[in-house]
Protein backbone atom coordinates (compact mmCIF):
# COMPACT_ATOMS: atom_id res chain seq x y z
CA UNK A 1 0.00 0.00 0.00
CA UNK A 2 2.94 2.29 0.96
CA UNK A 3 4.81 2.29 -2.62
CA UNK A 4 1.67 1.77 -4.44
CA UNK A 5 0.36 5.41 -2.99
CA UNK A 6 3.84 6.56 -3.87
CA UNK A 7 4.43 5.51 -7.14
CA UNK A 8 0.71 6.57 -7.87
CA UNK A 9 -0.95 9.64 -6.04
CA UNK A 10 -4.01 8.59 -8.26
CA UNK A 11 -4.83 5.84 -6.58
CA UNK A 12 -5.74 7.86 -3.41
CA UNK A 13 -8.20 9.85 -5.62
CA UNK A 14 -9.64 6.85 -6.44
CA UNK A 15 -10.13 5.34 -3.00
CA UNK A 16 -11.37 8.48 -1.94
CA UNK A 17 -13.82 8.83 -4.88
CA UNK A 18 -14.81 5.26 -4.65
CA UNK A 19 -15.49 5.75 -0.80
CA UNK A 20 -17.67 8.94 -0.81
CA UNK A 21 -19.68 7.08 -3.72
CA UNK A 22 -20.61 4.64 -1.65
CA UNK A 23 -21.40 6.45 1.15
CA UNK A 24 -23.80 8.33 -0.55
CA UNK A 25 -25.36 4.87 -2.22
CA UNK A 26 -25.68 3.23 1.19
CA UNK A 27 -27.17 6.77 3.06
CA UNK A 28 -29.74 6.31 -0.01
CA UNK A 29 -30.61 3.04 0.40
CA UNK A 30 -30.92 3.10 4.12
CA UNK A 31 -32.95 6.07 3.83
CA UNK A 32 -35.18 4.58 1.38
CA UNK A 33 -36.16 1.62 3.18
CA UNK A 34 -36.94 4.06 6.32
CA UNK A 35 -39.84 5.95 4.43
CA UNK A 36 -40.92 2.91 2.88
CA UNK A 37 -40.68 0.05 4.95
CA UNK A 38 -43.30 -2.20 3.47
CA UNK A 39 -43.78 -3.53 7.41
CA UNK A 40 -47.56 -3.09 9.04
CA UNK A 41 -48.30 -3.48 12.35
CA UNK A 42 -51.50 -4.81 13.64
CA UNK A 43 -53.53 -5.41 16.70
CA UNK A 44 -56.61 -7.49 17.71
CA UNK A 45 -58.98 -6.81 20.13
CA UNK A 46 -59.38 -9.10 23.12
CA UNK A 47 -63.09 -10.26 24.46
CA UNK A 48 -63.22 -11.55 27.49
CA UNK A 49 -65.91 -13.85 29.01
CA UNK A 50 -66.81 -15.16 32.17
CA UNK A 51 -68.71 -18.05 33.47
CA UNK A 52 -69.15 -18.16 37.17
CA UNK A 53 -70.37 -20.13 40.42
CA UNK A 54 -70.65 -22.87 37.84
CA UNK A 55 -72.82 -25.53 38.79
CA UNK A 56 -71.51 -28.44 39.23
CA UNK A 57 -73.59 -32.36 39.09
CA UNK A 58 -72.32 -34.48 42.44
CA UNK A 59 -71.44 -38.18 41.99
CA UNK A 60 -70.44 -40.08 45.40
CA UNK A 61 -69.35 -43.57 45.25
CA UNK A 62 -65.85 -45.50 46.63
CA UNK A 63 -65.59 -43.08 49.12
CA UNK A 64 -64.96 -39.97 47.05
CA UNK A 65 -67.20 -37.39 45.86
CA UNK A 66 -66.44 -36.35 42.00
CA UNK A 67 -68.00 -32.72 40.92
CA UNK A 68 -68.25 -32.60 36.88
CA UNK A 69 -69.58 -29.41 34.80
CA UNK A 70 -69.48 -28.76 31.48
CA UNK A 71 -68.82 -25.33 29.32
CA UNK A 72 -69.89 -24.12 26.07
CA UNK A 73 -66.79 -22.00 25.05
CA UNK A 74 -66.63 -19.76 22.21
CA UNK A 75 -63.92 -21.32 19.95
CA UNK A 76 -64.00 -18.17 17.08
CA UNK A 77 -60.07 -16.82 17.87
CA UNK A 78 -60.17 -18.97 21.40
CA UNK A 79 -56.72 -18.08 22.72
CA UNK A 80 -56.95 -17.90 26.74
CA UNK A 81 -58.64 -19.92 29.07
CA UNK A 82 -58.05 -19.59 32.85
CA UNK A 83 -59.77 -21.33 35.55
CA UNK A 84 -60.12 -21.13 39.42
CA UNK A 85 -61.52 -23.31 41.59
CA UNK A 86 -61.85 -22.64 45.64
CA UNK A 87 -63.44 -24.05 48.53
CA UNK A 88 -61.27 -27.68 47.74
CA UNK A 89 -60.23 -30.22 50.38
CA UNK A 90 -57.00 -31.14 51.10
CA UNK A 91 -55.66 -33.28 48.42
CA UNK A 92 -58.47 -33.25 45.72
CA UNK A 93 -57.59 -33.67 42.06
CA UNK A 94 -58.98 -30.81 39.83
CA UNK A 95 -59.12 -31.59 36.09
CA UNK A 96 -59.79 -29.32 33.13
CA UNK A 97 -60.86 -31.61 29.24
CA UNK A 98 -60.82 -29.80 26.33
CA UNK A 99 -60.78 -32.41 23.43
CA UNK A 100 -59.06 -29.67 20.53
CA UNK A 101 -56.34 -29.96 23.35
CA UNK A 102 -54.75 -27.50 25.34
CA UNK A 103 -51.16 -25.88 26.28
CA UNK A 104 -50.31 -25.75 29.41
CA UNK A 105 -47.60 -25.45 32.47
CA UNK A 106 -47.63 -23.88 35.93
CA UNK A 107 -45.56 -21.42 35.07
CA UNK A 108 -47.13 -20.16 32.33
CA UNK A 109 -48.31 -16.53 33.05
CA UNK A 110 -45.81 -16.22 35.53
CA UNK A 111 -43.75 -13.41 34.56
CA UNK A 112 -39.60 -13.62 34.35
CA UNK A 113 -40.55 -17.55 34.97
CA UNK A 114 -37.43 -19.66 34.57
CA UNK A 115 -37.30 -23.58 34.49
CA UNK A 116 -34.77 -26.34 34.63
CA UNK A 117 -33.32 -28.51 32.02
CA UNK A 118 -30.83 -31.13 31.50
CA UNK A 119 -29.25 -28.83 34.74
CA UNK A 120 -29.35 -25.73 33.45
CA UNK A 121 -31.17 -22.88 34.66
CA UNK A 122 -33.36 -21.46 31.14
CA UNK A 123 -36.41 -18.93 30.62
CA UNK A 124 -39.79 -20.55 30.10
CA UNK A 125 -40.94 -20.73 27.10
CA UNK A 126 -44.43 -22.09 26.52
CA UNK A 127 -43.80 -23.25 22.84
CA UNK A 128 -40.89 -25.47 24.57
CA UNK A 129 -41.88 -26.24 27.75
CA UNK A 130 -45.58 -26.33 27.86
CA UNK A 131 -47.73 -29.82 27.46
CA UNK A 132 -49.97 -30.03 24.65
CA UNK A 133 -52.88 -32.58 25.82
CA UNK A 134 -56.60 -32.78 25.87
CA UNK A 135 -56.68 -33.07 29.80
CA UNK A 136 -55.04 -30.82 32.64
CA UNK A 137 -54.27 -32.07 35.99
CA UNK A 138 -53.84 -30.47 39.29
CA UNK A 139 -53.65 -31.71 43.03
CA UNK A 140 -54.81 -29.38 45.48
CA UNK A 141 -52.07 -28.33 48.28
CA UNK A 142 -54.54 -25.43 49.29
CA UNK A 143 -57.85 -24.89 49.12
CA UNK A 144 -57.51 -22.65 46.01
CA UNK A 145 -56.07 -24.06 42.44
CA UNK A 146 -55.76 -21.70 39.53
CA UNK A 147 -54.88 -23.74 35.61
CA UNK A 148 -54.04 -21.02 32.66
CA UNK A 149 -53.97 -22.90 29.51
CA UNK A 150 -53.68 -21.82 25.54
CA UNK A 151 -55.09 -22.99 22.63
CA UNK A 152 -52.08 -21.95 20.12
CA UNK A 153 -48.35 -21.04 21.13
CA UNK A 154 -48.47 -18.80 17.96
CA UNK A 155 -47.87 -14.95 19.23
CA UNK A 156 -49.56 -13.90 15.83
CA UNK A 157 -52.64 -14.59 17.33
CA UNK A 158 -52.79 -12.53 20.10
CA UNK A 159 -52.01 -9.14 20.99
CA UNK A 160 -50.83 -7.78 18.25
CA UNK A 161 -47.84 -8.62 15.51
CA UNK A 162 -46.22 -7.81 12.02
CA UNK A 163 -46.79 -8.67 8.17
CA UNK A 164 -44.95 -7.13 4.96
CA UNK A 165 -47.09 -6.41 2.32
CA UNK A 166 -47.32 -3.77 -0.33
CA UNK A 167 -50.21 -2.14 0.17
CA UNK A 168 -52.54 -1.06 3.63
CA UNK A 169 -55.20 -3.69 1.74
CA UNK A 170 -53.00 -6.48 1.53
CA UNK A 171 -51.36 -6.20 4.88
CA UNK A 172 -54.86 -6.25 6.63
CA UNK A 173 -55.65 -9.52 4.73
CA UNK A 174 -52.21 -10.99 5.78
CA UNK A 175 -53.22 -9.52 9.53
CA UNK A 176 -56.38 -11.17 9.22
CA UNK A 177 -55.37 -14.52 8.11
CA UNK A 178 -52.54 -14.88 11.03
CA UNK A 179 -55.93 -13.83 13.70
CA UNK A 180 -58.49 -16.55 12.42
CA UNK A 181 -58.66 -19.31 14.02
CA UNK A 182 -61.63 -21.69 15.07
CA UNK A 183 -60.41 -24.04 18.32
CA UNK A 184 -62.90 -26.98 18.01
CA UNK A 185 -64.49 -28.91 19.86
CA UNK A 186 -64.61 -26.17 22.59
CA UNK A 187 -65.99 -27.45 24.89
CA UNK A 188 -64.78 -27.36 28.28
CA UNK A 189 -65.25 -30.55 30.62
CA UNK A 190 -64.70 -29.36 34.63
CA UNK A 191 -63.84 -32.50 37.03
CA UNK A 192 -63.04 -32.58 40.61
CA UNK A 193 -62.40 -35.52 42.24
CA UNK A 194 -62.67 -35.13 46.70
CA UNK A 195 -62.04 -37.65 49.07
CA UNK A 196 -64.94 -38.77 51.37
CA UNK A 197 -68.58 -37.53 51.16
CA UNK A 198 -68.70 -33.53 50.50
CA UNK A 199 -71.86 -31.83 50.83
CA UNK A 200 -70.07 -28.33 50.21
CA UNK A 201 -69.40 -27.79 46.13
CA UNK A 202 -66.01 -26.14 45.47
CA UNK A 203 -66.72 -22.53 43.58
CA UNK A 204 -65.34 -22.67 39.78
CA UNK A 205 -64.89 -19.80 37.87
CA UNK A 206 -63.67 -19.81 34.00
CA UNK A 207 -62.59 -16.91 32.01
CA UNK A 208 -62.00 -17.06 28.14
CA UNK A 209 -60.61 -14.81 25.87
CA UNK A 210 -61.37 -14.52 22.16
CA UNK A 211 -59.28 -12.11 19.88
CA UNK A 212 -60.35 -10.74 17.20
CA UNK A 213 -58.86 -8.23 14.58
CA UNK A 214 -58.75 -4.47 15.53
CA UNK A 215 -56.69 -2.12 13.39
CA UNK A 216 -53.93 -2.56 11.60
CA UNK A 217 -51.35 0.61 10.38
CA UNK A 218 -47.70 0.98 8.55
CA UNK A 219 -44.78 0.76 10.49
CA UNK A 220 -43.19 4.13 11.17
CA UNK A 221 -39.54 5.28 12.52
CA UNK A 222 -37.99 9.15 12.07
CA UNK A 223 -36.33 8.62 8.91
CA UNK A 224 -34.13 11.78 9.59
CA UNK A 225 -32.69 10.54 13.06
CA UNK A 226 -32.14 6.75 11.44
CA UNK A 227 -30.63 8.69 8.36
CA UNK A 228 -27.95 10.22 10.22
CA UNK A 229 -27.58 7.39 12.61
CA UNK A 230 -26.83 5.61 9.47
CA UNK A 231 -24.97 8.04 7.36
CA UNK A 232 -22.49 7.75 10.59
CA UNK A 233 -22.16 4.50 11.01
CA UNK A 234 -21.27 4.73 7.17
CA UNK A 235 -18.21 7.03 7.52
CA UNK A 236 -17.06 5.99 10.78
CA UNK A 237 -16.95 2.26 9.21
CA UNK A 238 -15.19 3.88 5.67
CA UNK A 239 -12.62 5.91 8.04
CA UNK A 240 -11.49 2.88 9.71
CA UNK A 241 -10.47 1.90 6.25
CA UNK A 242 -9.29 5.31 4.82
CA UNK A 243 -7.36 6.53 8.00
CA UNK A 244 -4.76 3.76 7.69
CA UNK A 245 -4.36 4.57 3.78
CA UNK A 246 -3.73 8.58 4.25
CA UNK A 247 -1.66 7.89 7.28
CA UNK A 248 0.41 5.85 4.62
CA UNK A 249 0.19 8.14 2.08
CA UNK A 250 0.88 11.37 3.93
CA UNK A 251 3.89 9.28 5.77
CA UNK A 252 5.31 8.25 2.24
CA UNK A 253 5.19 11.80 1.10
CA UNK A 254 7.05 13.01 3.57
CA UNK A 255 9.78 10.84 3.54
CA UNK A 256 9.86 11.84 -0.19
CA UNK A 257 10.11 15.30 0.24
CA UNK A 258 13.13 14.81 2.44
CA UNK A 259 14.89 12.49 0.29
CA UNK A 260 14.29 14.92 -2.14
CA UNK A 261 15.63 17.64 0.05
CA UNK A 262 18.81 15.24 0.63
CA UNK A 263 18.74 14.99 -3.21
CA UNK A 264 19.35 18.69 -3.71
CA UNK A 265 21.29 19.35 -0.84
CA UNK A 266 23.72 16.64 -2.25
CA UNK A 267 23.80 18.17 -5.99
CA UNK A 268 24.41 21.64 -4.03
CA UNK A 269 27.82 20.56 -2.26
CA UNK A 270 28.96 18.69 -5.41
CA UNK A 271 28.60 21.60 -8.02
CA UNK A 272 30.30 23.49 -5.11
CA UNK A 273 33.30 21.12 -4.77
Amino acid sequence: MKKALAQNPNLLRTLIGLSLTLIVLLSYAVYGATISPNYYIYETEPTDSSFEDIELSKIYQNNETTWLASIPADGQNLTWINMTVDNLASGAIVKMTNDGKLYSHPFLGVPDAEVEVDGKTVDFRCSEHCVYDETIEVEADSSSVTIQALTSTDPARRSNGTVYADNAAEAEDLARNEIDYEHTPSVITIQIIEPGNKTVQPQVNIYTVNEGFYSIEIFEIDAATEFLWALAAVVGCFSMVLIPSFTVYFASRARERRNEEKLKLAVVEDSDE
